[in-house]
């Protein structure tokens, strides 16, 4: 098996760092603090998947960043094993790799379950997060363990959107005034306050360590029989909330964090929550074209690096009920071919009883990334996940060039990073 990075030699350690300074100028390794440990979880019955050595490179001057970029990133990819690759198309809840109750620290055992299993990324709730100072210190060296075992900085991940969403803000122990719904931001009929909205929350995220927000919210509150999404949104109508959700990428960006527009193709006008049913839309895809697709062809323009799939049932647009997270005439020949998206598409959380009630873990997962998907959301059983979309490409269901399409998009955003 291959050493991780930190366990290198001194000269090679020292190579690999001036073959990633020469390609890329900047290092994107965070400042790590240290952070209070936890006992080692029991060692698991099989061996950790092999985790490469190669260097992650960063950002150069503005001509030649993205071709140096992906050319690393082939070579990153490359060097990696299938299952490191795999374990990149997954964010989890931590609490999903440490097998601890509520996780809210970094220690050994974070250490030893991202070499067990190299996720891409991590999201955080408020159980999670108990103060400025705590949150900070957990998200800091879990960046330092990511950086160590893969190479590769981690997606660190919180849902802050403000209002009814925002576990942050207006939260005891971070001394961070709550935003206010994004309703009220839209109302406002200000773009420029809503990208001062956005700018805001990027900035104090930025400074807990987090550096992925799945916000802004792109659905269209157009039904008055339901009121799921009637705060989150930005209004009533897609084309006027179509330059809020550009705005707050704006913003989002400036400040440091790579945002994420959810929930394509557009939950605001489902009847019902998804988290715990299924939820439908009954309309053509001509017909959201145009109402419920502008706010993600905005996001688009503006280069979202993040478009998150939900788990609309849409049988007049698709000829079924498949959930777009899981189908693949939403998320490849709607998201992909006809908006031209070439970002990361995540799904919602796979733990949502919209997949659930129709799909065990393995098999969600397996169906969404054959539909297009880049990363899969923290799924009901993640070890099941992880196992069942390895044996998809054992048996060839899945291509390992399919699996490698989506992971240059997760390393070509990684080294984006600073």
């Amino acid at each position: 098996m291959r050493r991780i990075a930190s366990t290198l030699s001194t000269p090679r350690r020292v190579l690999a760092l001036v073959c990633a300074a020469m390609a890329l100028a900047s290092a994107c390794l965070l400042t790590a603090c240290g952070a209070s440990s936890t006992p080692v979880e029991t060692a698991s019955e099989s061996e950790p998947p092999q985790v490469s050595d190669t260097p992650l490179p960063s950002s150069s001057s503005p001509t030649d960043a993205a071709s140096s970029a992906t050319s690393e990133a082939d070579a990153i990819v490359a060097d990696m094993t299938l299952e490191e690759k795999v374990a990149q198309m997954f964010i989890v809840k931590p609490e999903d790799i440490t097998g601890v109750d509520t996780v809210v620290q970094a220690g050994e055992q974070t250490r030893a379950a991202l070499e067990r299993y190299p996720v891409g990324g991590i999201i955080y709730f408020g159980t999670n997060l108990e103060n400025a100072d705590q949150t900070r210190a957990m998200l800091t060296a879990t960046q330092e363990f990511s950086h160590e075992v893969t190479g590769l900085p981690a997606f660190l991940c919180v849902d802050e959107e403000g209002g009814t969403v925002s576990r942050i803000g207006g939260t005891e122990g971070f001394g961070v005034e709550n935003v206010g719904d994004m309703s009220a931001v839209g109302a406002s009929g200000d773009t420029t306050y809503a990208k001062e909205v956005a700018a805001n929350i990027g900035t104090y995220l930025t400074e807990l360590g987090f550096n992925v927000d799945f916000a802004p919210d792109a659905d269209v509150a157009n039904n008055p029989n339901s009121d799921t999404m009637t705060l989150r949104s930005f209004g009533t109508v897609g084309s006027e909330v179509a330059p809020f959700v550009k705005a707050q990428i704006e913003g989002f960006t400036e400040a440091g964090i790579l945002s994420c527009a959810k929930h394509f193709p557009g939950i605001g006008g489902a009847e019902g929550d998804s988290h715990e049913v299924s939820i439908y839309s009954h309309k053509t895809i001509d017909e959201m074209a145009q109402d419920e697709l502008l706010p993600f062809e905005a996001a688009i323009e503006e280069d979202v690096p993040f478009v998150m799939v939900g788990h609309l049932s849409t049988p007049e647009a698709t000829g079924d009920d498949t959930p777009a997270s899981v189908n693949p005439a939403i998320v490849t020949g709607v998201l992909r071919d006809r908006l031209g998206y070439d970002g990361i598409v995540v799904t919602d959380s796979m733990g949502m009883g919209a997949v659930n009630e129709r799909y065990e873990a393995g098999e969600a997962a397996v169906l969404a990334i054959e539909a297009g998907v880049d990363i899969v959301l923290t799924p009901a059983d993640f070890p099941t996940a992880y196992q069942s979309v390895l044996d998809a490409v054992a048996s060839g269901r899945i291509s390992e060039d399919r699996i490698n399409e989506s992971v240059m998009r997760i390393v070509e955003a990684k080294a984006r990073l600073a």
